[in-house]
């Protein structure tokens, strides 16, 4: 498979935007949801895990993902861009299994192979010339790559009015499925075989305030000027108005195959 190229203004909106959550990484770790364990579990059980094992989280964020992994035997290496956000998963997993390092997946030096490499909502923000073939490469003869993904499903009319939302600030509809391209290109790729693909479904009731923390923490948001930061905000606040608690859905996605080599 060839790399869908990527063109002059998409890597620099991915390499502009894949930065800015660092700023906002009190607000990021107050509201993001964790991952469901049953999909955690998935992972582990079809890659073989075992204690002793050594894996490696790409975009770790404030340790959503990074959480539901340890405690289970195996050394972990957990890398993201930023400072701000890998100091809060210091914070959040005091675990001598882990080892936290800011950096890039691009940038990132390692020196032998890992059983699982593993990325979530995050491996979209990795330069797709780098990412597929150094994964590939790190993996050692029976490794998987896992790449996860989950969003809210809001009912209606929450779900509609937000997207307006997007549209009137950002000229974005903001869907976590269509974002997740990866999965199409791990399917089609020759650096890894058979995919196996896991959905999971977890009905949520979010007060209003941590709603609106999570769309605020989304990277279109984050890349608005200050006014239209303002506008979006008054905005979605008067829609969660009419109830404090918001019913909603957490959609979780997960595709993982073994590399070939």
């Amino acid at each position: 498979m060839a790399v869908t190229a990527e063109g002059v203004e998409q890597r620099r909106k991915r390499e502009r935007q894949r930065v800015l959550f660092d700023d906002v990484a009190a607000l990021y770790d107050a509201t993001r949801q964790s991952y469901p364990d049953d999909v955690a579990d998935a992972i582990l059980t079809t890659a073989g895990v075992r204690s002793g094992a050594s894996v490696l989280e790409i975009g770790c964020g404030t340790g959503q993902l990074t959480r539901r992994l340890v405690g289970r035997g195996f050394k972990l290496t957990a890398i993201d861009i930023g400072a701000a956000v890998i100091a809060a998963a210091r914070r959040n997993v005091a675990d001598p299994m882990v080892r936290f390092e800011v950096s890039s997946f691009e940038d990132l030096e390692a020196s032998r192979p890992v059983d699982l490499i593993v990325s979530a909502t995050a491996f979209h923000w990795v330069d797709p010339e780098v990412g597929w073939a150094k994964a590939a490469r790190l993996l050692g003869p029976s490794g998987w790559l896992a790449l996860l993904t989950t969003g809210e499903r809001y009912g209606e009319p929450l779900r509609t009015s937000l997207r307006e939302l997007w549209m009137k600030y950002g000229g974005e509809n903001m869907h976590w499925a269509e974002r997740a391209p990866w999965a199409a290109q791990l399917r089609e790729t020759p650096l890894f075989g058979e995919v196996v693909e896991v959905s999971h479904d977890l009905p949520l009731s979010l007060s209003a305030d941590r709603v609106l923390g999570v769309e605020c923490t989304r990277a279109t948001f984050l890349s608005y000027d200050g006014a239209d930061q303002e506008g979006f905000v008054a905005d979605l606040k008067k829609v969660l108005e009419p109830s404090p608690e918001v019913d909603l859905v957490q959609e979780t996605f997960l595709a993982m195959a073994p590399v070939t080599a």
